[in-house]
């Protein structure tokens, strides 16, 4: 067993009243010019070319170059069956448990509704930009939707930059620490609008039966117009039946949204499925104000929507539930209580859809995905196009990123077997470097990020250094 890999595991009709085509494919993209350097965020050649960019000036591609690789013959008992409980910090999972992505990858997913951030720019009330914040963060774990493959570890040095000029912003990450692993990551707006940065240190752990992924870190979005910044951390993650069965995902915990200007706090409660599935997906929260006041409810499912209300009228509507359908008690089956590690978790049927409060407003929903994406590992149409290598754009992109690394385009061609060869090279590829760097008593130079502390919180965190879109690509490490 290889003890320098570190395990990350599948880390990610709404119509109401008030949603009458405001969240129209068209009108989540941005509108007007765009002004931004282009000599330096797209690579023009001296000769005033461009070459292909995976920016929004052109079409993405629809799907994958080869259709998912069953996963029916492997069994993970045998590799997981001695940690549970553990923290899987060291633990190699056979290639067919990935998906061909970088987790710097699955992190760009969270940009996959980021009209939602330039809508709360264009808000001129806190509470009205703290609800497209709060819908922006549910957004974000969306993609998590049935995707139970591993993403590829990243590579120390590794890299990943997306614009997307249809989309309005630019991102960048990069791998700044192998043990523990930490990506860190920055983004933003191509008007100026938001900055929106973090590092993610997932910490996983293995149950008999599920994964469960903790999240570390702490995520920050700066709305650079109105002087605030926001901040929070994801819900953990889970995926059941690893060993047998029907593999699910659910999000749980609680998960508190901070306007550090005004006080004003998000606190949204995603649900844990419960014995009987009916919280399956569900979140439920408020925004407060800093005395503690309900200023607006929110409720939906981080898998279809969210909506939002206010507090009187929702109050109103649940007395109305209640007098109209009293509450029954469940009675449990005491074997039901039991934990066998030898039967699968029952896969919670489908529930009805969220039951839209009539006077609720729609604060997002969830995009439509390909119809072909259980053939491409349950994939969004965004997250299709983040592996997309055009033609020169090798010219372009920094020796480290993603698109580059052999192994995760082997998988994504279908040639399983080039892609574990070079999995195995890459990996020992890392360790002797890393060999060399101890022997010459040299330590690890991020490229960058830099350490420092959130400026908004005070906790450790990793600061974007800059320079990454001047393109100067000379002193990047030879990695793949």
């Amino acid at each position: 067993m290889n003890g320098d890999e570190e395990f990350f595991d599948a880390v990610t009709g709404f119509d109401s009243d008030n949603s009458s085509g405001d969240f129209s494919e068209t009108n989540q993209r941005v509108t007007g010019p765009i002004h931004v350097d282009t000599s330096q965020s797209n690579g023009i050649g001296k000769a005033g070319e461009r070459p292909p960019q995976e920016n929004g000036i052109q079409k993405h591609r629809t799907c994958l170059p080869a259709p998912m690789f069953t996963r029916t013959d492997f069994s993970v008992w045998s590799i997981l069956k001695r940690c549970i409980g553990l923290e899987l910090s060291k633990i190699t999972m056979p290639i067919a448990f990935n998906e061909p992505l970088s987790f710097l990858q699955r992190i760009t997913e969270y940009m996959e509704h980021v009209y939602l951030v330039h809508k709360a720019s264009r808000q001129p009330q806190s509470l009205d930009r703290m609800q497209c914040v709060a819908a922006f963060a549910v957004s974000a774990v969306a993609s998590q939707w049935e995707r139970t493959g591993k993403p590829f570890n990243p590579l120390l040095g590794e890299t990943y930059e997306l614009i997307r000029e249809d989309l309005g912003f630019r991102f960048i990450s990069e791998q700044v620490s192998h043990h523990p692993p930490i990506s860190a990551f920055y983004s933003e707006g191509l008007h100026h609008d938001f900055l929106f940065h973090g590092s993610i240190y997932p910490k996983l752990k293995f149950w008999g039966k599920s994964v469960e992924a903790e999240p570390r870190g702490t995520i920050t979005l700066e709305l650079l117009r109105h002087n605030e910044a926001y901040t929070w951390t994801n819900p953990t993650c889970c995926v059941h039946n690893v060993i047998i069965g029907k593999l699910w995902i659910e999000q749980y915990g609680t998960v508190e949204i901070l306007n550090h200007r005004t006080g004003d706090k998000c606190v949204l409660h995603f649900k844990p499925c419960g014995l009987f599935g009916k919280e399956l997906h569900k979140v439920e929260g408020h925004i407060q104000d800093k005395n503690k006041r309900k200023l607006f409810i929110i409720y939906g499912k981080w898998t279809e929507g969210l909506w939002g209300i206010d507090p009187a009228a929702y109050e109103s509507f649940r007395k109305q539930e209640r007098r109209g359908d009293p509450l029954r008690k469940a009675k449990l089956d005491d074997a039901a209580e039991k934990a066998d590690s030898d039967v699968a978790d029952a896969v919670p049927a489908a529930q009805e859809t969220v039951q839209v409060i009539p006077g609720s407003k729609l604060l997002w929903r969830i995009n439509s995905r390909p119809p072909n994406s259980a053939q491409m590992y349950n994939f969004t149409s965004f997250t299709v196009s983040l592996n997309e290598l055009q033609t020169g754009m090798e010219k372009t992109l920094a020796p480290t990123d993603c698109r580059l690394r052999p192994d995760i385009r082997g998988m994504e061609d279908g040639n399983m077997d080039l892609a574990s060869q070079e999995k195995e090279r890459l990996e020992e590829k890392q360790r002797e470097a890393r060999r060399e760097r101890a022997k010459e008593e040299a330590e690890w130079q991020t490229r960058w990020f830099r350490q420092g502390k959130n400026p908004y919180t005070g906790t450790p965190d990793w600061l974007y250094a800059g320079g990454y879109f001047e393109r100067d690509f000379s002193g990047c490490p030879d990695i793949y």
